[in-house]
């Protein structure tokens, strides 16, 4: 039986996608792991970093922990891969290790080549080219806020980079309409735009960020330079005028939220009004990346199933029925009759004070003490056996 990647979004089928969401939605209400899943207690996730990371380490350990795992860190200066050993023999050599592997790198093609040469589970971290995890855990932070996502339309502003990428591999999955504003050079790469009208989704390319936003439920952006990126000065100075301001925001739908997958520098993609301000997610949204993730681990490594079926509408256990104690039984008191209850509710007469000073107390009598006579007690001698033990 052939491993379950989660490479990318466009590579699983909607109704996957759905249960993983689903399933994600569904633990993070319970606080519990439903054995639906069939998972093994004690799986090891091996995680690669290539690429600096916080919500993507913490919330990738933190998940297999909570679902009865451990993992193990790694970078490319711990392992033989920083000296030129090849990355198919270190995907073999971990398939015989762990139980899955995660993998957070640049180049799209090395996990390409992970997964091939794997016999366990690979998932995408994070490449060049996307970044499923976020967008799903994207996704379920919608869903919260808003409900359903399909027909709804979602505005990308700024960089179309990686997560934008699998932003465009959801819209055709998921049935919403993604709207992207970005300067030319920035815009995504007109294979993915291919790929995605002829799957038939509803993605539109603009340079003007207002057409984007206007009626939009949900605005997004992202840093303008990323890890790698040299050309700092000429980025900020072509995305500027795609800063997410309060302006932007009012031209959204009436309620639309703000996402932003971290991290964020405050005045340059986005204001601080707006992503400190009311109608911002991001801490939802970066909470969420926990949820979705142990759902994803669950989906690759889970002998059971996921979604609506057997786990977001799973019931609860009957509680087990224990003997009833027998109840204490109260004692009452005779009932008295009604001339009996009216006497015992009338007050004691009061005696005048003359009678009170004419009563005298009672003398009292000592008793005589009579003196018990003593009788002496006959010893009797006792008779001595042989052998006897004293």
């Amino acid at each position: 039986m052939s491993p379950k990647h989660f490479l990318d979004i466009d590579a699983l089928d909607a109704a996957s996608l759905r249960a993983i969401i689903d399933t994600a939605a569904a633990m993070k209400k319970s606080g519990k792991v439903p054995k639906a899943l069939g998972l093994k207690s004690g799986a090891v996730l091996a995680m690669i970093f290539e690429k600096p990371s916080t919500r993507t380490r913490v919330s990738f350990e933190v998940a297999i922990y909570q679902l009865g795992g451990t993992s193990i860190v790694l970078n490319p200066q711990d392992m033989q891969l920083g000296r030129g050993e090849s990355v198919a023999d270190t995907s073999r050599v971990l398939s015989r290790y762990v139980d899955a592997i995660m993998l957070r790198t640049g180049p799209h093609a090395m996990l390409i080549e992970f997964a091939d040469n794997a016999t366990i589970p690979v998932v995408n971290g994070l490449t060049a080219r996307s970044h499923p995890c976020q967008v799903m855990a994207d996704i379920l932070t919608f869903e919260e806020r808003k409900g359903p996502i399909k027909g709804r339309t979602i505005a990308w502003v700024g960089d179309a980079n990686n997560v934008a990428a699998s932003w465009v591999h959801a819209a055709v999955r998921f049935g919403f309409k993604f709207r992207i504003a970005a300067p030319a050079e920035f815009a995504p790469s007109p294979e993915l735009l291919a790929w995605a009208w002829t799957e038939g989704a509803d993605v539109e390319v603009t340079e003007k960020a207002l057409e984007a936003v206007k009626g939009a439920d949900c605005v997004m952006t992202d840093v303008w330079v990323s890890m790698g990126d040299e050309d700092e000065k000429e980025r900020k100075a072509a995305l500027r005028p795609f800063q997410v301001d309060d302006a932007l925001m009012a031209a959204a739908k009436k309620g639309a939220i703000f996402m932003h997958c971290l991290p964020a520098h405050r005045d340059d993609e986005v204001t601080a009004t707006v992503i400190d301000g009311p109608q911002s997610v991001v801490w939802d949204e970066a909470e969420n990346r926990l949820h979705v993730q142990k759902a994803i681990l669950a989906w690759c490594l889970g002998s059971g199933s996921l979604g609506k079926g057997r786990v977001a509408k799973a019931k609860r256990a009957p509680a087990k029925r224990t003997a009833a104690k027998p109840a204490a039984t109260k004692r009452r008191a005779p009932k008295r009759s009604p001339a009996k209850r009216s006497a015992a509710k009338r007050p004691a007469a009061k005696r005048s004070p003359a009678r009170r000073a004419a009563k005298t107390p009672r003398a009292k009598t000592p008793r005589a003490k009579t003196p018990r006579a003593k009788t002496p007690r006959a010893k009797t001698p006792r008779a001595k056996t042989r052998g006897a033990k004293r």
